[in-house]
């Protein structure tokens, strides 16, 4: 069944899906919407023949849950793919000069793209690339690890916000809300993705990047010791005041809520450390180079993450 909203959109009850980049968010949020009816197809460039042998096992604490090889497609290109209702970008912004190349296979006359990666500039690209209009961004607020290829560890399964890329929620967010959440995702839209970005900031500006300042270790760790929660609230501080150069406030409850929240993952290992210890490149500009950027033209001083930009600079690039 299809819906014609009144922009002419295109919204499918059970949309053909393409997912590009089958780390642990992607391979989640895929095998969530294959379980719910979505045809689903999963942009995978290793670990093929174990996900097609095997499928998709998503745990959460003692719940399994399984997609079968035969409920999911797992392709090596997008022209495999060919074009679908819904593109979903679940790359690291490391690999995002690929997207010119990756993507046009998938894009039809009303597909819609939907990115779900950290920091910030990836709305702006894909706008830049393949039209505003087709933008869609989102956020996810989840705690998980691939632990092998379509074998995918929940912590938290936390929740999606999702909003236009310019302007407030219409039809099509709505529309996206609605799949996710009878995917079993929290879900819900926002009007203003910038403000919602700075405010993902709040917890992946210190955590992300001090666990690797840190000698590599959990978050725990980051606020067991009070030499590093005072400088994950210094951080935290500074993310607010920039973000509030913008308009954008963002309440006490709010942040304390992150923390909290923090501390109850317990030795959990953020995806940016988890990339630093295999060696992976890590999103420097996207989640602090580019932040840091932004909030100096709009005249913020932030000196506490210049000195985390720069420390995350020096150790990455002995890595690679």
């Amino acid at each position: 069944m299809e819906a014609l909203n009144r922009d002419g959109l295109i919204l499918p009850a059970n949309p053909s899906v393409a997912i590009v980049g089958a780390g642990a968010i992607g391979t989640y949020y895929g095998g969530r919407l294959a379980l719910a009816g979505a045809g689903v197809h999963l942009f995978v460039r290793s670990g093929i023949a174990a996900l097609r042998a095997h499928g998709i096992v998503l745990r959460e604490g003692d719940t399994v849950q399984t997609v079968s090889p035969t409920g999911i497609a797992i392709c090596a290109s997008s022209e495999e793919i060919g074009p679908v209702d819904l593109v979903i970008v679940t790359l690291k912004n490391t690999a995002n000069d690929r997207l010119a190349a990756l993507l046009p296979p998938l894009i039809g006359p009303h597909t819609t793209i939907l990115t779900l990666q950290n920091g910030l500039g990836s709305d702006e690209l894909l706008a830049s690339l393949f039209g505003a209009g087709r933008i869609v961004g989102g956020l996810a607020f989840i705690a998980a690890v691939r632990e092998a290829p379509g074998e995918i560890r929940i912590y938290t399964p936390g929740y999606v916000t999702l909003g236009e890329f310019r302007g407030p929620a219409g039809d099509r967010v709505r529309w996206l809300v609605d799949l996710f959440q009878r995917a079993g995702v929290k879900c819900e839209a926002v009007d203003d993705l910038a403000e919602a970005r700075w405010r993902k900031l709040v917890w992946n500006i210190p955590f992300n990047g001090l666990t690797i300042a840190a000698g590599g270790v959990p978050t725990d760790q980051i606020l067991s010791l009070p030499e590093w929660e005072r400088e994950a609230r210094l951080l935290i501080d500074e993310v607010v005041g920039a973000a509030a150069r913008f308009g954008y406030i963002i309440p006490g409850e709010f942040i304390e809520g992150q923390l909290d929240h923090t501390r109850r993952m317990g030795a959990y290992q953020p995806s940016s450390l988890i990339d630093y210890l295999a060696g992976r490149e890590v999103e420097v500009e996207a989640i602090w180079g580019e932040p840091l950027r932004r909030a100096r033209a709009a005249g913020a001083e932030m000196p506490h993450l210049a000195q985390l930009y720069d420390r995350l600079k020096q150790v990455t690039a002995r890595r690679t």
